[in-house]
């Protein structure tokens, strides 16, 4: 059985011989089957559960979490592990289990829930629903027994079971007044509108705001936690280049590549084996909260290689390859398929209870003992231990403040952040800058090579359409961006696999969710689980870029089929816009939302707004063009609010009011020189364009949906570039020092 089978968190709810499971062992998610030898009677979301509500009259207690969730666990241990808390769930309440990413709707809905009624919101969320799903109070996570500052898990049931028992038609009443406010509250519309703002005006009102909370010394946009955003990043990024001779064109440069180096530098990233955690606990991105999440994986290195376009600085492209090398080391199947995540906690030692960080925080000792030999050359006495503890800024009582550990558990543990620049490393003991560049490198092997043998962090081997489309994206565009076509394979291989494993052909529609079953299988959940809209605008978005990166025009093709799928099942004919989930597929739930935030992941809305705009200028269909239109325009009034919430749609919005960049390359797709004009157009930072290789076939897909291809002509049989705006083209181009030079105007 794979990571992330069924009882895979190690001393977490372990089946033992007096312990019978629950019905969510017959599921196929790992978050359901970490709780099937829970003693509460759970179900998982469906018709069974809210029929047994109905006919029992009880209310439904719904709990979303996903599976590398720290205080999902923590809950999971004190309260669902209880057996008293257990007999109360079971008799008196219907107990629901909900994983967030196979059920984004239901998360999204009752999240709006708890984030209106509550201080905030986040996971495991807690919600008491009536037996008709409407909410009428909600949380996240709950200790078992009152505190000083939080009232307990037990005492809200008792509360609850009570206020049921004898105030029920208030509580009803309550639930329905709170879920229609709800409704109207998230209502995106176009309304009497027409056109949508005005991208100079969302562009300015956007960055200002980011301006204003920027971090001038550690970058980043908030206090802590801090996460890496990267919708913000790639904000800044188009802003920049559309204002480069501008104050502040240069200054949202600077602001998005001070926060990149910060946070490479730092401990969110893992120096030893690659990749970023999820979030920093604090200002200066040194103590991560440590899960490792597959779609910060695919957007930061989109991020780390446009720095690189943007900069030339090596740093970034290798930050980006670091990156990728995580993922296709630990979050790859098999069969080119990309796994969720890997969790915060596992056990220090085999056969201990799990700890958050244990795998990644290293002491004094541990390094001392892994790197004792001593450093050649240096001005006094030095070990590669030495050496790498000062850089990486170790210290015998750690690094990690009593405030960020306040359990205890790391104390006297280090998480490695880079304190010193190589040259000032090098200065302090006077060695080489590019010796110490090599020492530095071989001690993080050594220490890579001796956390193989700890006990590993749970592995999510879920597998969501949604972000293997954001992974394909990733390996795509840095593959195209570094020239590496081996990179360019990984995505080939993502692709692949969502047509094989996540895509049914007699429908069109793409499945949301599989699973790495034993022996390299993939297993399915029976009934399917089916695609929501960011599946379909995340995988559109991959494959976009694959064309882009392959040239492989069924990619493409593919492409369009999807969007087409994707406007029959989600795009409102009335109001504009994309719901985020099938009418079918989320009856019962009290709203119907549009998703209206840029966070973690960009919204799916903001996304497709991209999709749709260079659908039209691969194919010229006026359809889509007309659907972006009505999509900013229905998101107008959000905009124009919080422009900070959604800087993926204002960068969409600024890409509709510019112009599309259409720049063809006319040549035979193996020749050096078509290759050396295509390796310019993607060394070179263009968001707004699509790159189009025309193979002088009237007959190919582009060539159909493009007529005007067939009038442009290699220039004495040597590969040529077109840059077409407008509906007019450049004058051939066939060296690329030339093309950089257009391009670059």
């Amino acid at each position: 059985m794979p990571a992330g089978g069924k009882g895979s968190r190690t001393n977490c709810s372990q089946p033992t011989p007096q312990k019978v499971p629950n019905r969510l062992i017959s599921e196929k998610s790992p978050h359901l089957l970490q709780h099937a030898y829970n003693p509460v009677d759970w179900y998982p979301w469906g018709q069974e559960a809210f029929d047994k509500a109905r006919k029992e009259d009880k209310p439904i207690f719904l709990s979303v979490g996903y599976s590398t969730c720290h205080w999902c666990h923590m809950m999971e241990e004190e309260s669902f592990q209880n057996e008293e808390i257990g007999r109360l769930l079971n008799e008196d309440f219907v107990s629901v289990k909900v994983d967030r990413e196979e059920r984004p709707d239901v998360d999204k809905v009752y999240m709006t829930f708890v984030q209106a009624t509550s201080s905030g919101g986040g996971w495991p969320m807690s919600v008491w629903l009536t037996p008709n799903l409407q909410p009428f109070v909600g949380g996240t996570y709950f200790p078992p027994e009152d505190g000083l500052t939080r009232v307990g898990f037990r005492t809200v049931l008792m509360r609850i079971r009570e206020q049921w028992k004898q105030n029920k038609s208030t509580l009803l009443e309550n639930s329905q007044r709170v879920t229609a406010a709800l409704l109207a509250r998230s209502e995106i519309s176009m309304g009497d509108r027409q056109l949508p703002p005005s991208a100079a005006t969302m562009n300015s009102r956007c960055f200002q705001q980011l301006d204003e909370g920027y971090d001038e010394e550690y970058g980043g946009f908030a206090e802590a936690p801090k996460f890496p955003t990267p919708v913000i990043l790639s904000f800044l990024f188009s802003y920049w280049l559309s204002h480069r001779l501008t104050q502040d064109g240069s200054r949202a440069q600077q602001m998005a590549l001070h926060t990149l180096k910060m946070m490479a530098n730092g401990g969110i990233r893992d120096h030893v084996g690659q990749g970023f955690h999820r979030y920093s606990t604090d200002r200066q991105w040194h103590v991560p909260h440590f899960e490792k999440m597959l779609y910060d994986q695919a957007q930061l290195t989109v991020a780390y290689s446009q720095a690189f376009q943007i900069s030339g600085d090596e740093f970034y492209s290798e930050v980006a390859k670091g990156i990728l090398q995580y993922v296709a080391r630990n979050l790859s199947h098999r069969s080119g398929g990309f796994y969720s995540a890997e969790d915060a906690d596992s056990p220090p030692e085999r056969g201990m209870r799990p700890k958050e960080g244990a795998f990644y925080v290293w002491t004094v000792k541990e390094v001392q003992q892994l790197l004792p030999e001593p450093v050649l050359g240096a001005t006094e006495p030095l070990t590669s231990g030495q050496l790498l503890m000062k850089h990486y800024g170790l210290t015998e009582a750690g690094s990690i403040s009593p405030s960020q550990d306040p359990k205890g558990e790391l104390q006297g543990q280090n998480v490695l952040t880079v304190r010193y620049s190589l040259e000032l490393t090098a200065a302090r003991f006077g060695l080489e800058v590019e010796a110490v560049r090599t020492l530095l490198n071989s001690g993080l092997e050594k220490l890579f090579q001796a956390r193989k043998h700890r006990p590993k962090p749970h592995l999510d081997s879920k597998m969501l359409a949604a972000w293997n489309g954001l992974m394909v994206s990733g390996f795509a565009v840095t593959g195209a961006v570094l020239g590496q076509e081996r990179l360019i394979n990984y995505a080939i291989s993502g692709a692949k696999f969502l047509k094989r494993h996540m895509f049914d052909v007699a429908s069109g529609r793409l499945m949301r969710t599989c699973y790495a079953g034993s022996g390299g299988t993939v297993e399915h959940s029976n009934p399917p689980c089916w695609g929501f809209l960011e599946d379909y605008a995340f995988v559109v978005r991959g494959l976009l870029d694959l064309y882009e990166a392959s040239q492989e025009s069924a990619w493409l093709e593919w492409a369009l089929r999807l969007q087409d799928t994707q406007d029959r099942l989600f795009w409102d004919s009335r109001g504009g816009g994309y719901f985020c989930s099938e009418a079918e597929l989320g009856a019962g739930l009290p709203l119907r939302l549009k998703d209206d935030q840029d966070g973690a992941e960009p919204s799916a809305n903001s996304m497709s707004a991209h999709n749709l705009l260079r659908l039209h200028g691969f194919t010229g269909h006026k359809d889509w063009m007309d659907k972006c239109v009505f999509l900013l325009t229905a998101f107008s009034e959000r905009m124009r609010r919080v422009p900070v919430a959604l800087p993926e749609m204002v960068r969409a919005l600024s890409a509709h009011q510019q112009t599309l960049k259409q720049i063809v390359i006319c040549g035979d797709p193996q020749a050096k020189d078509t290759k050396a004009l295509l390796q310019c157009v993607h060394s070179i930072y263009i968001p707004n364009k699509v790159l189009i290789l025309a193979d002088g076939d009237p007959s190919s897909f582009l060539s159909r949906q493009l007529p005007f291809l067939s009038t442009l002509r290699r220039l004495e049989d040597q590969a040529t570039a077109y840059v077409c705006e407008n509906q007019a083209c450049s004058m051939p181009i066939t060296e690329p020092c030339e093309l950089r030079k257009l391009l670059r105007q």
